[in-house]
């Protein structure tokens, strides 16, 4: 991991080095927090964020969904991502904003602790590595299930949620796959491990509906590129058989 300058800590840049917390940190033990995972591309124009919006409105949706009030508006994030990539100088890189729990107590009562922000950026290549954007990767059916939308928050990108996707990556990899592909609680194709999936087939673009899968933006990006192109779009179940006889799987 290249490091950074500065992080945003509630309020103010810290040093990299500094950007720490106390190990009773409530958020570290039990996973509830809210995260982002956002890219910043260089052009001629400068660097440019990538619907900086929808992220921080599904940022603060995620808030919402979990029950945190936020010591923020959006506005106050925007322009410290904006301020962050700034003292870094980065002309491209990758943004991480974190709301969490901080130090005060344990166990699973949450309420009355302090909710902090912190946003980091840092450069960051291609997801699944360049290689993997010029040949292609090799997936795995994961025997981890997706969640079932009354065993967590599903449409926030919530902290603890990622254990579920970390297992299915680690198997995944070390079984000589590069990513998991996982299956929601029917059984049906829901999402990669980090990533919305795409098919192809006799011309139509399928990809499952927004049920059990987190509302990707980059996924709704694909969309109205599709229907601006004039594909024929289906939001649809399918089953993994399906993409062993599919045109195209992205």
């Amino acid at each position: 991991m290249q490091e950074g300058k500065k992080i945003w800590m509630d309020g103010t840049l810290v040093d990299w080095s500094e950007a720490k917390v106390h190990v009773l940190t409530h958020t570290l033990h039990y996973g509830l927090g809210i995260f982002e995972g956002i890219r910043c591309y260089k052009t001629v124009r400068g660097p440019a964020i990538f619907r900086l919006q929808e992220h921080i409105d599904r940022l603060f949706d995620g808030v919402k969904i979990i029950g945190f009030q936020l010591p923020y508006s959006k506005e106050d994030i925007i322009n410290a991502i904006k301020e962050t990539i700034k003292a870094n100088e980065l002309e491209e890189c990758y943004i991480r904003p974190l709301v969490y729990l901080g130090y005060g107590q344990m166990g699973l009562n949450p309420l009355g602790l302090p909710i902090r922000v912190a946003i980091a950026t840092w450069p960051w290549g291609a997801y699944l590595g360049e290689e993997g954007l010029q040949k292609g990767i090799r997936v795995k059916i994961s025997s981890f299930t997706r969640h079932h939308v009354n065993i967590s928050m599903t449409k926030a990108k919530v902290v603890g949620n990622y254990a579920n996707s970390q297992l299915a990556k680690v198997e995944a990899v070390t079984n000589g796959y590069d990513e998991a592909l996982m299956l929601d609680p029917s059984g049906y194709i829901a999402e990669g491990s980090g990533e919305n999936i795409f098919m192809v087939r006799h011309g139509i673009l399928h990809t499952p509906p927004l049920t059990s899968i987190l509302e990707g933006i980059t996924r709704a990006s694909v969309l109205d590129i599709a229907r601006v192109e004039s594909i024929p779009v289906k939001e649809t179940i399918f089953s993994r058989d399906e993409l062993y006889i599919a045109d195209e799987v992205f």
